[in-house]
């Protein structure tokens, strides 16, 4: 039998996170900019949200495909349609081409952050694993030193095209690597997945995704996504093999951090998509100004998360995960209070490195919570389901945002939305009159500082969520029985 190489099985897990950590950055960065020479301001939260969607519906499906087949196959399944999608992404001419190519890129996305950390959790013990899992984290913080740089640069030097081509060498190399390198044994299990539940979640997640969109105007799809998904439980309760298997979350633990992770996923996703758009619309900063904004964030979360990993077996779960969601409330409280016009970029750069140290020390300890909480046979699924829940808080929280902005900004009928996109162009609404420049900036103005106090109140209720965690859990410092599938070189 052949062995795993872990370093270099390592190596291609971190560039394979690194390929979906840079697209946020990047994406977010250049966004803006898209919008003004595409249009469609109406749609911006949809290039965001689409990607989110596709991703969030297909990740406790491949984490259940990974239990029966292979984390191997379903990993290398998913970064190649990610790379597709990136291209295709690159080569689209509008914004309904680009929306459509980011679902595609989403369905490959899907399969990379939860099996990846499945894998991670496959060939490394609960000690190797809290370490490991804090010391990966800093993929995140590269990418969020190289995106917004290389966004911008990408953006001002190239076209913002070539944003979505950045990751291709990328993710090619980690397909090589994972390839020769990472071997598992599986024992087939003849089970079918759960088809029936997989569609009603799928419908469900779109129904609620359209309804927040809607705010303000169309709310129809709410009750009819609150429906679905209620189907879905009832379902999944009565199917064999379950897309996400219900009896998880009697687990506390399992249960506060999916819904912990929710919440603060959509204050995240809120920061990283709205903050650049109001530096750059609202401000009239470059792109590589408005992108460095949301940097302190994605750097402070990795080197919080290193941290975290090694605290973790002394304090617990309970401290880093109440004390880190205590952060990322300061941190969001004093973003919306320091977007304004007058206020100095720098405190907004420190209010989001806040938001990410807090982000570090509650995920790490969330997620390794979720894994020590299961067997392996269960570990791909329980960890797929929390990504889940993290996904659809990202992509629930981004579309309502969206639908608020939008609200705002039609708030007068005499006002084309146009008008708007040209508001976002490289030329900042130079050539629109000034009386209706100043009502779009108005009308912008007043949505994002909405939205950024929307994300504060995510952050507050992650954190009523996390006083509820568990005091006493699976001592971190005793090993969790487990039967890997890929025996470690």
């Amino acid at each position: 039998m052949r062995t795993t190489h872990r370093p270099l099985t390592t190596l291609a897990l971190a560039l394979s996170l690194f390929m979906a950590a840079l697209e946020v950055t990047i994406v977010s960065t250049a966004m803006p900019t898209v919008v003004g020479e595409l249009g469609g301001i109406q749609r911006y939260a949809w290039v965001f949200t689409a990607y989110m969607l596709s991703s969030t519906i297909t990740v406790p499906i491949y984490g259940k495909l990974s239990d029966l087949y292979g984390r191997k196959p379903i990993l290398m399944f998913g970064i190649v349609l990610f790379l597709v999608g990136s291209i295709a992404s690159g080569l689209s001419p509008s914004m309904d081409m680009l929306i459509a190519f980011r679902t595609l890129q989403g369905l490959g996305a899907g399969a990379i952050q939860p099996v990846a950390l499945t894998i991670i959790g496959d060939i490394y013990t609960l000690e190797q694993r809290a370490k490991v899992q804090g010391a990966f984290s800093a993929v995140w913080g590269v990418a969020g030193l190289v995106g917004p740089v290389t966004g911008g640069l990408i953006v001002k030097h190239l076209s913002w095209h070539w944003i979505f081509f950045i990751n291709v060498p990328v993710g090619l190399l980690a397909l090589a690597l994972i390839s020769v390198f990472f071997h598992e044994q599986v024992q087939r299990r003849q089970q079918q997945l759960d088809y029936a539940g997989a569609a009603l979640l799928s419908v469900g997640v779109v129904a609620l995704l359209f309804g927040v969109q809607g705010v303000g105007t169309n709310l129809w799809g709410l009750p009819i996504g609150f429906g679905v998904l209620a189907l879905f439980v009832w379902v999944e309760r009565r199917a064999a093999a379950p897309v996400i298997p219900m009896t998880i979350f009697r687990q506390p633990a399992i249960a506060i951090s999916s819904v912990a992770g929710a919440l603060f996923s959509a204050a995240m996703f809120g920061a990283t998509t709205y903050v650049p758009l109001y530096v750059q619309a609202v401000l009239g900063a470059s792109a590589t100004t408005a992108g460095g904004m949301i940097t302190p964030m994605i750097v402070g979360w990795p080197l919080a998360a290193l941290f975290a990993g090694r605290l973790l077996l002394r304090t617990g779960f309970r401290p880093l995960i109440v004390g880190g969601l205590g952060l990322t409330v300061v941190g969001t409280a004093l973003i919306a209070l320091l977007l304004k016009p007058d206020a100095p970029l720098l405190g907004l750069q420190v209010a989001m490195a806040l938001f990410g140290v807090g982000l570090g020390f509650s995920s790490t300890a969330l997620i390794i919570a979720v894994q020590t909480s299961v067997g392996w046979e269960l570990r791909g699924v329980a960890t797929a389901s929390n990504m889940f829940f993290r996904t659809i808080g990202g992509a629930l929280g981004v579309g309502l945002m969206g639908g608020v902005m939008v609200s705002r900004l039609m708030e007068d009928p005499t006002i084309p939305l146009s008008a708007a996109n040209a508001l976002l162009g490289p030329e900042r609404g130079q050539h629109l009159p000034e009386p209706l420049l100043r009502t779009l900036s108005g009308a912008l103005t007043n949505g994002l500082t909405f939205n950024f106090w929307l994300i504060c109140g995510f952050t507050v209720a992650a954190f009523v969520a996390g006083l509820f965690f568990p005091r006493v859990s699976r001592a971190p410092g005793t090993a969790v029985p487990s039967e890997p599938t890929a025996a470690p070189h």
